[in-house]
C-alpha cells in the first residue's frame, strides 16, 4: 500500500510542477484528499512556523521593493559589472551570488540577466558563459542566505539538534563560494567566442540583434528612500544573524501551565518574523514604501506562490511520512546511515521535481532527522537541494535563454543538453564535496 501512496505523492508533485505557479500547492491538496480521505492516513501538519517566517521576510522584501531599495541594489550591481566587461564571466556570478545571499530571494536575478547579456555581448564574450553560471550561482546564493526560505526551513528542521545559524553559515557560505568558483572555471572558455560563432554572426547580418535597453534608472528624488529602505533591510538581516549566533540575546519570558510556571526563550523563528515585520513597518512609515504597491509587486507575488506551494506539498509529504513512519524509517535507516550520499541523491531528485529548495528541505529533512543522522552530515548535504537546473523549465533558466539575443544560451534538441547542465552539476558536486569537508571540521 505504501508504494501506491508514494506513487500518488510523486504523481501530484510532477503534475503540479508541470502546471507551474500555485499548481504545485493545489496538487498537494488533491494528494491530501486521496491520502487522508481514501487511504485513511493521518493528515500530518503544515509547517506553520516556516510559512510564517517566509511571509514575514517576503513582506519586508516587498516593502523594500516598493520604496525602490531593490532597484537601488540592482543599479549598484550593474555598475560593478560594467567596469570590467571583459571579465564578466567571473564578475557576474559573484555579483549575483552576493545579491541573492543578501536579499534572500532569487527574484532579483531577473533584473540582472539582461544586464549580463548586454555587457557580455558588447565585450565580445559569449553570453552563454556568464548567464549559465550566474543562474547557477543564484541557486547557491539562496541557500547561503541567512534569511532565505530554504535556510529558515533547514533551521526549523534541525531544531532538535540545537544548531544555530552561525554553524550552518560557516559551512554553506564558504562551500558555495568555492563551488561557484569551480563552476565558473568549467564554463569560462566554453564554446566559440562571438566573433567565431556562426549563429551569432548570422543574427548580426540579418539585423535580428537590436540594441538592448537593459539599464536600471532611478529618479534622483527617490534615491534617498531607496537607499534607506535597503539599509533598514540589511540592518534587519544583521540583527537576525547576530541573534542567531548569540541565542542568549533573545529575550526570555515566564509561561504558565496549570499552577506551574516555567521560563521560555523566544524561538528563532518568532524572532525572525518580529524583526522582518518591524523592518517593513519602518520602511512604510519613514521611507514611503506603499502597502498597495508592496502587495502588487513581483516579490509578493512570488512569495505567495512559494507559500502555497510549500503548504500543499509539505503537508502532503507530512501526511505520507506520518502514515508510513515505521516502514520508511525501518526501510532506509541502515542504507542512509551507511551511505550518506543516498540522501544527497534524494534531495537532488526531489528538488528537481519541486522546483523549491525550501519545499525540498521541509519534505525530506525531517525523515533524515528521524533517522538520527549526525548534524554535520545533515548540513553537508544541504547544497543538494539545488537540483532544479536539471530540467530546463525553471523560471530563471528560461529567462536567461530569452535574454540572450545572440542565441548562444539555449535548450538543446534533446531537452537535457542545455547550457545550464555543466555548471549546474559542477557547482552542485563541488559545493557538496566542500561542504562535507568543511562540516567535518567545523561541527
Amino acid at each position: 500500500m505504501m508504494w501506491i501512496e508514494l506513487l500518488i505523492l510523486f504523481a501530484c508533485i510532477v503534475i503540479g510542477a508541470r502546471l507551474g505557479g500555485i499548481g504545485l500547492g493545489t496538487m498537494g491538496g488533491i494528494g491530501l484528499v486521496i491520502l487522508v480521505f481514501i487511504f485513511g492516513l493521518p493528515p500530518g501538519s503544515p509547517p506553520g512556523i516556516v510559512l510564517g517566517m517566509i511571509i514575514a521576510v517576503i513582506t519586508a522584501l516587498a516593502s523594500m521593493q516598493s520604496a525602490g531599495g531593490l532597484d537601488y541594489l540592482i543599479s549598484f550591481a550593474t555598475k560593478v559589472m560594467r567596469k570590467k566587461p571583459q571579465y564578466i564571466t567571473f564578475v557576474a556570478p559573484l555579483v549575483t551570488f552576493v545579491l541573492i545571499m543578501a536579499s534572500g530571494t532569487q527574484h532579483v536575478i531577473y533584473a540582472l540577466l539582461p544586464v549580463i547579456a548586454e555587457v557580455s555581448t558588447k565585450a565580445g564574450v559569449r553570453p552563454e558563459r556568464p548567464l549559465s553560471i550566474s543562474v547557477t550561482a543564484s541557486m547557491f546564493g539562496l541557500i547561503s542566505s541567512p534569511i532565505s526560505a530554504a535556510t529558515v526551513a533547514l533551521l526549523a528542521a534541525l531544531v532538535s539538534y540545537n544548531v544555530n545559524l552561525l554553524q550552518i553559515m560557516m559551512v554553506i557560505i564558504p562551500s558555495s563560494i568555492l563551488g561557484v568558483l569551480v563552476g565558473t572555471l568549467s564554463v569560462a572558455w566554453k564554446g566559440k567566442d562571438l566573433k567565431d560563432d556562426p549563429e551569432y554572426q548570422e543574427r548580426l547580418k540579418s539585423g535580428k540583434i537590436l540594441e538592448s535597453t537593459a539599464v536600471v534608472e532611478m529618479a534622483k528624488e527617490k534615491v534617498g528612500n531607496a537607499r534607506n529602505s535597503l539599509l533598514i533591510f540589511l540592518v534587519a538581516i544583521v540583527i537576525v544573524v547576530f541573534i542567531g549566533i548569540f541565542p542568549q540575546l533573545r529575550p526570555s519570558y515566564e509561561m504558565f501551565s496549570g499552577k506551574e510556571s516555567f521560563i521560555k526563550q523566544l524561538e528563532m523563528g518568532d524572532a525572525i518574523m518580529i524583526i522582518m515585520l518591524a523592518a517593513a513597518g519602518i520602511m512604510m512609515i519613514f521611507f514611503k514604501a506603499k502597502p498597495g504597491e508592496a502587495v502588487k509587486g513581483s516579490i509578493m507575488t512570488g512569495g505567495v506562490v512559494a507559500v502555497i506551494s510549500i503548504l500543499g506539498v509539505s503537508w502532503m509529504g507530512s501526511s505520507f511520512f506520518e502514515g508510513n513512519r515505521i516502514e520508511i524509517v525501518g526501510g532506509i535507516s541502515g542504507l542512509i546511515q551507511q551511505a550518506p550520499w543516498v540522501l544527497v541523491i534524494g534531495l537532488f531528485i526531489l528538488s528537481m521535481l519541486l522546483f523549491s529548495q525550501a519545499a525540498t528541505v521541509v519534505t525530506l529533512m525531517p525523515v533524515a532527522v528521524a533517522l538520527g543522522m549526525p548534524l554535520w552530515i545533515l548540513i553537508a548535504v544541504y547544497p543538494a537541494v539545488n537540483g532544479f537546473f536539471f530540467l530546463p523549465t525553471y523560471g530563471t533558466v528560461l529567462a536567461a535563454v530569452s535574454f540572450d539575443r545572440t542565441g548562444t544560451t539555449k535548450i538543446g534538441k534533446y531537452l537535457l543538453n542545455h547550457s545550464f547542465m555543466l555548471p549546474g552539476f559542477v557547482c552542485l558536486i563541488a559545493t557538496t564535496i566542500f561542504a562535507f569537508i568543511i562540516s567535518s571540521f567545523v561541527l
